[in-house]
Order: C-alpha cells, then sequence, then structure tokens
C-alpha cells in the first residue's frame, strides 16, 4: 500500500484551512505549517495567513522567512515561500524594514529550459512595495535600483511601489522612466497606470504623446490607461485620437478605452456612433458599450440602435455581449 505524501497531505489541509472560520485553532495550524520543511507548504500557509489577515502570525512569517534565507537555493526552490511571505506581511501592514531589505537585495538564479532565470524577481517586486511603506530612511534610494533591475517583474514592482507610496519624488521618477522608456511594453503600461494614479491631472498629457507610439503594444497601453483613468480630460484626448485614426489598427482599444471612461459624455459618444458607422466598427462599438451591459438603461438604448440598424450580424454580437 503506498504511504500518503506529507506535501500533498499538508496542501489539501491547508486549502482546506481557507473554508473554515478564523480563529485560534487555525492560527496554530498555520503556525505548525510555516515551519513545515516544504517551501511549497511555507508557500501556502503565508498565503492563507494573508487571507486570513491574522496579523498574530506577523512573527512567524518573519521568523520563517529567515529561517529559508539561510540557504534559500536549497530550503526554498523557485522563491515561493519567501516571496508569498513577503507578499503576506505587506498584506498584514507589516512595516518593519529588515525584511524588506533582504527581499529587495536577494537574486536567486535557477535553471531552466532555456537561459537561467532569476527566480527572485517578483521577490524584489513585492519587497519595494513593502519597504516604500516603512520608514526606512534609503527606501526609495533602494527603489531606484529596482526599477533598473534586470527582470520585468522585479520593475514593476518598483513602479507600483513609487505611484503608491513614492509621493512626489516617485512621481518624478515615474516620468523620467517614461520618457527614457523600457524594452517591455509591459513594464511602460505599469509606468502608464502608476503615474495616473500618482497624480493623474498632470500625466494626461505626457501619456497622450504614446497614444500614437509605431509600437502597437505601447499605444494600447497608454490608451488602456487613459481610459482607466476616468478622467473627463482623458475622453478628450481619447476622442481626438478617434477622428485622427478612426480606421486605423488601434480602432477596438480606442473605442474600449472611450467605454472605460465610464461618462454620459462617453455613452453619448459611443451610441451616436454606433447609428451611424460601418458594420465593421459597429463591432468595435459594441465592445465599448458591453462595459455597461449591467446598465439596464443604457443596455436598452444600445438594443433600440442595433434594432434598427436591423443587421443579423450585429443582432448576433449583441446577443453574445449583452
Amino acid at each position: 500500500m503506498n504511504k500518503p505524501d506529507p506535501v500533498e497531505a499538508a496542501l489539501d489541509r491547508v486549502a482546506a484551512l481557507k473554508n473554515e472560520a478564523a480563529g485560534s485553532s487555525v492560527s496554530a495550524e498555520l503556525r505548525a505549517f510555516l515551519k513545515n520543511r516544504y517551501n511549497l507548504v511555507v508557500a501556502n500557509a503565508a498565503k492563507c495567513a494573508a487571507h486570513f489577515r491574522a496579523a498574530e502570525l506577523v512573527p512567524d512569517l518573519v521568523a520563517a522567512f529567515h529561517r529559508l534565507m539561510q540557504n534559500p537555493a536549497k530550503l526554498d526552490k523557485t522563491c515561493a515561500a519567501t516571496t508569498e511571505i513577503a507578499n503576506a506581511l505587506y498584506e498584514l501592514d507589516y512595516v518593519e524594514s529588515e525584511i524588506y531589505l533582504l527581499g529587495i537585495h536577494h537574486v536567486q538564479m535557477e535553471g531552466s529550459f532555456g537561459p537561467p532565470i532569476d527566480a527572485a524577481a517578483k521577490l524584489r517586486a513585492i519587497s519595494a512595495l513593502g519597504l516604500a511603506r516603512t520608514n526606512y530612511p534609503a527606501a526609495l534610494d533602494e527603489i531606484v535600483s529596482v526599477l533598473v533591475d534586470e527582470w520585468p517583474d522585479a520593475r514593476i514592482g518598483a513602479i507600483r511601489a513609487l505611484a503608491v507610496n513614492g509621493g512626489r519624488a516617485g512621481a518624478l521618477l515615474l516620468r523620467l522612466k517614461i520618457l527614457t522608456g523600457d524594452r517591455e511594453p509591459d513594464v511602460l503600461a505599469e509606468c502608464f497606470s502608476g503615474l495616473l494614479t500618482a497624480v493623474p491631472e498632470r500625466s494626461l498629457r505626457l501619456i497622450a504623446l504614446f497614444m500614437d507610439s509605431e509600437e502597437i503594444a505601447i499605444a494600447e497601453a497608454a490608451l488602456l490607461a487613459l481610459g482607466a483613468s476616468r478622467l473627463p480630460e482623458a475622453f478628450d484626448l481619447l476622442k481626438a485620437k478617434w477622428e485622427r485614426t478612426a480606421g486605423g489598427p488601434l480602432r477596438k482599444t480606442v473605442l474600449l478605452a472611450i467605454g472605460m471612461i465610464r461618462s454620459d459624455a462617453a455613452v453619448e459618444f459611443l451610441l451616436a456612433l454606433l447609428a451611424e458607422c460601418t458594420p465593421a466598427t459597429a463591432k468595435d462599438v459594441l465592445a465599448g458599450l458591453a462595459l455597461f451591459r449591467d446598465n439596464e438603461k443604457i443596455r436598452s438604448r444600445v438594443q433600440r440602435v442595433v434594432a434598427h440598424r436591423n443587421e443579423k450580424s450585429l443582432n448576433e454580437i449583441f446577443g453574445q455581449q449583452f
């Protein structure tokens, strides 16, 4: 008879704990799992601690992190546990700098099917976020170093840290990062969103410049960031973009971004366009209006326009999206 796998048994129990009511017995079990020899068990226990917002487990999370960092290449393959512990501490509003400083400097190269990868990139990212919340006097100095990290996941963490807790200096650093560029569109997309979070009104014109980027992924990121801002001025910029390049390859993204503004002006613009545009464009207009499928008033107005057009393909798309 095969012996039960101890890792699977522990992971199953941790998963089951999430369905139980928070309390001392759950915390006691998680405390034991945080001492487990298997890093995946520790990782899931840390995730569960964050789920329950179990502040009483903070000392145990800190102790587990230090234990694993004694020999991380052996004890914590892929940095699974240390990353989840750092994230749990961040979620639990832990503001001591020591753990985050250890995490932000950690590099762990591991083999892959191609070149070696740095398994600690996400740990550096979450450590940057955590460090930005602390009173550590050189926090920005450390985070700036991650802003130019070799690995995109780490750079994205630094961007989020600067956007949320970097203050005016953080916003200026994000602006500089946008102006100097990045080889990864996802990193620039995070910069766009972060800067619009930190200083929305002062960022619109800069980000709007990238709507016309020759690199489609960057142009799309700028458009969607402007839409997500929901600022009236962003609608004006997106509308102007539509008027310049209505038939271009970014047609669907522009219309979706306009829908994301979620203002009355944006809805009226899309409805007017739906009534008179070509069938091909109408499909993309519906994608933008589909964001309002749960608004019965707007849904009814869209349905009336579609019914008036009386086009089979449009009726089918409306049925699918609404």
